[in-house]
Parts: structure tokens; sequence; C-alpha cells
């Protein structure tokens, strides 16, 4: 890519809810006299500036109109910058022209989907052709699925300095969590769901624990769709609404690095209700939510307020074993709501990084922890409230 692009970094979506939340972190983190040239990109340039007024960004941030329904639009935005960081989702009716155009130009990209049959449409269409341009396209860059994806990258990490090697089977238990998802997951749920009633091809993707490893096979992984007693952790534990997505999106991460976790990893996410007749029934209550799926749930556009999102934070333990009765455990946590403050840090670290760390330049449809992992690690921790502890 060329170093001539006019920005570094385009926040496509910026009068959205989360949108705005990155904009204006990236106000406050790289604003005047700092070392990053982005701009502010949607629909009207009217509510671009309303915004950039709201947020107390800089008075000189550019901004960029473009339209998903305006492909030239995209195709122009995807040509003036080196990252293109894109909130505007659902991704499978709002995404594909913007990845096309990214690996048309060689630019990079970073999105929140949490979407996996639609990314295995992309990665089925663009791979080629991203390595050819050098575009590095990488999906899940928020709550999914960064704290997980790197999260086992640090447990293995750690596991080979303590045991001189990786750990076949890791279990990710979401211990504590404060805050909401997001309106833009609840959809991106809703549109994945009405797709898959069209087209049973889809609905196979969705069971296919390795559905983003298209050629790769490996051992039976557990479902994680009921409740269960998990004697690992002496806890009852319940179905997680974001396992789908971030399961899929490791065991991609593990066959781009190859095979780094082993051919016989395995790994699955639930939820931690706790022990006893409690813990059992909160596990039973939360298996038959449908809070995630019904018109009640939250809108895209919509969100938290400040309050709600300072005082949100999540706490994910990942425990590693093998048959030799070796173990190891971490602990990843964050210091805001998952679904709106943490996820905004995320997702514009994860274009910083691509935009300033020391990290592969090969173009591919990639996973955070497969293309920007430890430095991205280091980011988070700096910046962004994330802890990663090895207990």
């Amino acid at each position: 890519m060329s170093d001539s692009r006019e920005f570094d970094i385009i926040v496509y979506g910026a009068t959205g809810f989360t949108g705005r939340l990155v904009a204006e972190y990236l106000a406050l983190q790289y604003g005047v006299g700092k070392s990053v040239k982005w701009a502010m990109a949607g629909r009207s340039a009217e509510k671009l500036s309303a915004v950039r007024n709201e947020i107390g960004a800089p008075d000189d941030t550019s901004f960029v109109v473009a339209d998903a329904s305006d492909p030239a639009s995209i195709r122009a935005m995807a040509n003036r910058t080196k990252v293109v960081l894109t909130t505007v989702g659902p991704y499978q009716l709002y995404g594909s022209d913007l990845v096309a155009a990214c690996v048309e130009a060689g630019t990079d990209y970073v999105d929140l989907c949490g979407e996996p049959p639609w990314m295995r449409q992309m990665i089925d269409k663009y791979e080629a052709a991203a390595k050819n341009s050098g575009a590095r396209i990488v999906f899940s860059c928020g709550f999914d699925s960064i704290p997980f994806d790197l999260g086992v990258q640090y447990l293995q990490d750690a596991a080979k300095g303590k045991f001189g090697h990786v750990m076949p089977r890791v279990r990710g238990r979401v211990r504590k969590m404060k805050g909401t998802f997001s309106g833009g997951t609840a959809a991106s749920l809703q549109a994945t769901m009405a797709a898959a009633a069209k087209d049973p091809s889809i609905l196979q993707l969705l069971r296919d624990p390795f559905s983003l490893a298209p050629g790769y096979e490996g051992p039976e992984q557990p479902r994680g769709t009921k409740p269960l007693f998990d004697d690992v952790i002496d806890s009852w534990v319940a179905p997680f609404i974001m396992a789908p997505i971030n399961t899929r999106n490791i065991h991609r991460s593990n066959l781009l690095s190859g095979n780094e976790y082993g051919k016989d990893f395995i790994y699955d996410e639930m939820l931690v209700t706790g022990p006893g007749d409690k813990g059992e029934a909160a596990a039973r209550a939360v298996a038959e939510s449908s809070a995630m799926t019904s018109d009640d749930g939250p809108k895209p556009g919509e969100g938290p307020s400040k309050e709600e999102r300072e005082t949100g934070f999540y706490d994910v333990l990942f425990v590693a074993t093998n048959e030799q009765g070796e173990r190891i455990e971490a602990v990843v946590t964050g210091d805001k709501d998952p679904g709106y403050g943490s996820t905004s840090k995320m997702i514009a670290e994860s274009a910083i990084c691509l935009v300033q760390d020391d990290i592969p330049m090969t173009g591919g449809i990639w996973t955070p922890a497969s293309i920007m992992g430890r430095p991205l690690t280091k980011r988070l921790i700096s910046n962004a409230g994330l802890t990663f502890e090895i207990l």
C-alpha cells in the first residue's frame, strides 16, 4: 500500500452509536498534534459535523461522505485511506461492497462482525484476491472476538513457557459481565437467523465449529448449547450467546497459525452461573432466555448511557488442561461495558495496530490473534483498559 494515502484511518459509520464512540476515542487518544491521520465517514456531512462537535473532535477533523447503497462512494472511500474501520452492520446487509472495495484497493479493513456465514462467504470469495492486493481484512475486532481470541493465544504462550508445549483443551468461562450487548449484535443475530431460515447451507455453516477454517477438520467440539455442571471449575455453566462466533474465530486463528494450538485442539465457551441449586437454576434460566432474538432487545443506533458504559465490565477465565494433569489458567478483564465502551476502544486500537505496529504485511482474511496478536494485546493493556493475567 502506498504511504501517500490521504488518511491512516477512516471511521465509517461515525454517526451511529458505536461509530461515534470510536471517533470520540480517537479524538481523545489521537487528536490534534498526534501521530494518526483519521477521518469520519457516513451518509451525511451535516450529521458528521454535528457528531464532531458533540464529541469534541478537533475542528479540522475530515469528513468523507459514503453510503452502502452507493458502491462508487464506497470504492472512493477505500482508495483514500490505509485502513477502513467500519461499524456499519449487519455486515451481511451492508458490508460486502466495502470488503470488495478494500480488497481491490489493497486497503486494510477492521469491523465488529459476529456473522459467521457472511464471514465464510467473504473468505471464499475474496481471500485469494486479498492476498494478491495486500489488503489485510480483519473481522470481529470488538467484544466478539478480541478478549477470547487474544486470551487463548496469551494462555497458550504461557503454557509453552511453563510446560514447553501448548495445551489441547481450553475452556473459556465468562465469570462476570455487566453491560448490554450492542443493538448491532442483536440485529446481526436476527439477520443471520432470517437468512438461515431461507438457506439450509447457512444453517449448516452455523452448526460447523470449523466453518471459518475451510478445508480443516479437527476433533469433535463441545456443543455448548445446554446447561451443565463443569467439574473443572466446580460450577454450573450456561450457553454463552457469543460462543458461536468466538469459537469459530479461535479455530481459524489456529488454522492460520499453522495449527499453533495443535491439530487436537478443543475449545468451548460458557457463562458461569455458580455452584449448587442456585447455579443450576440460573444456568437453566439463561438457556431459556430469548432476549437477544426478541423484538424487545436493543436496537441498532441505541445504547446505554455514559454512566452505564463507564460502570460496565467483564471477566473471562481461561482454563487449559491436558491428559497428563497439567493445568494453567488466565483471566482477561475489560474496564467498560462489553458491547459499547470496551468494544469501541478495541476496534480503534486494532486499526491503529495495523497502521503503526510491526506486524505481518501479508494480505488475506485474518483474525485479530493471527495478524495482530501480541502487539495488539500490549496496546489493549496500555490504552484500552484490558488486563491479561496468568493465575
